[in-house]
């Protein structure tokens, strides 16, 4: 366990150093919205809200548990951005994305990035008890109720216009089902709320945390075989049949962890053995170096053989997780595999951050080292959670 916290402490500050070092932007506020795995910045892509809410919430998390002073004063900086370039002050929340000099670019009510404005806002006023900050979390939840969240049926719709009417494109990513409701927006949304609960312990937050877990165990998780649901239609019916390793090992924990913010223990106990579940039926996707698949399609035999930065990083939190819900060291040496995995394959010793992945033939995948879906926080996270946990 010691080595593996240790190697956790020192893959932070690295990655943390990388960001500091290499992403602000100087010249126009913020951070580049690009930068390709050799570094080199593209100076004029445009800026992604993922990518601005995730470096809040990380540089956030990262001063909450070391009180490093530098890692606030990036914080600030990405909080100042984001709320004078990403806040809509005409119609409320975030736009997805803003031009280089910080103009409005897309404008939509993408709900996955309303999410990751509440986790990291709520991350934010931990760090500095500013009560601005968290009005502004509560007023992007409040949104999300009114008008993503379906009265009828239950759940999430995935998009809207910039007015919170409906849209037609509601996809997150190009390659992304252009369905009404995705597992993935659904998983980050229970983050959110998971973390605006420890700062705002509200009755109705508490009730949606509950909704959401009931959606996530009865309508998105297949509890016969571990795996996540990714597509659905408003009407819940499943669009596919992909299995996502990645998602499923990340949702094992943070389940977990909603229902332990709640303090319910039926809930605990209930997603304890989905946290188990899911774990095991993620090692489907573990190969024999320690790395984990990308995504696997069940009908067409079909799989992604490509090893993603992200997934790596969420089974380390899931694995060790799994190993403390049952005592199994199975579990732990799955998560030390992984990591020896993400040293040699994944960590770039020269050029600093990590590699976006590795093809089967461990050819490095030449994406980028940031940009709108390449951030400090899964990375960053898992770090931060080997940290407490071991």
């Amino acid at each position: 366990m010691q080595p593996l916290k240790q190697s956790a402490q020192t893959a932070l500050k690295n990655i943390l150093d990388f960001w500091m070092n290499h992403t602000p932007d100087h010249e126009n506020g913020g951070f580049y919205g690009k930068l390709d795995n050799d570094n080199q910045v593209d100076i004029t892509a445009d800026k992604g809200a993922v990518l601005n809410t995730r470096i809040l919430w990380t540089f956030s998390a990262a001063y909450n548990i070391t009180k490093d002073s530098r890692y606030l004063e990036i914080a600030h900086r990405a909080f100042s951005y984001i709320d004078q370039h990403f806040l809509d002050t005409i119609y409320g929340g975030i736009f997805w994305s803003v031009d280089y000099k910080g103009n409005p670019a897309e404008t939509k009510k993408q709900i996955y990035a309303q999410a990751f404005y509440i986790y990291a806002c709520s991350e934010y006023y931990i760090a500095t008890q500013n009560k601005y900050v968290k009005q502004l979390a509560i007023d992007a939840y409040l949104l999300i109720q009114q008008y993503s969240f379906d009265k009828s049926l239950g759940g999430y719709l995935e998009a809207l216009t910039r007015e919170w009417q409906e849209i037609n494109d509601l996809r997150l990513s190009e390659k992304d089902a252009n369905e009404k409701k995705t597992m993935n927006t659904h998983l980050h949304i229970l983050e959110a709320y998971t973390n605006l609960y420890r700062i705002w312990p509200d009755a109705d937050l508490a009730a949606a945390i509950r909704g959401l877990l009931d959606i996530f165990h009865d309508k998105i998780l297949n509890t016969h075989t571990g795996h996540l649901n990714l597509f659905f239609d408003e009407h819940w019916q499943v669009k596919g049949d992909i299995i996502s390793y990645g998602h499923d090992i990340e949702a094992s924990w943070l389940l977990l962890e909603a229902a332990e913010v709640l303090n319910d223990h039926t809930l605990v106990e209930k997603f304890k053995r989905v946290a188990v579940l899911m774990a095991d039926a993620t090692l489907e996707g573990i190969d024999i170096d320690g790395g984990l698949w990308y995504e696997y399609e069940p009908s067409g035999h079909g799989l992604v053989s490509e090893k993603h930065w992200w997934p790596q990083a969420e089974a380390l939190v899931g694995f060790v997780n799994a190993w403390q819900v049952n005592g199994d060291e199975h579990f732990l040496q799955i998560a030390s595999n992984n990591w020896h995995f993400i040293e040699k394959y994944i960590l770039d010793p020269s050029k600093g951050e990590w590699f976006w992945g590795r093809k089967k033939d461990y050819t490095i995948m030449p994406e980028d080292k940031a940009g709108f879906w390449k951030c400090p926080y899964h990375n960053g996270r898992a770090c931060i959670e080997l940290i407490k946990r071991l």
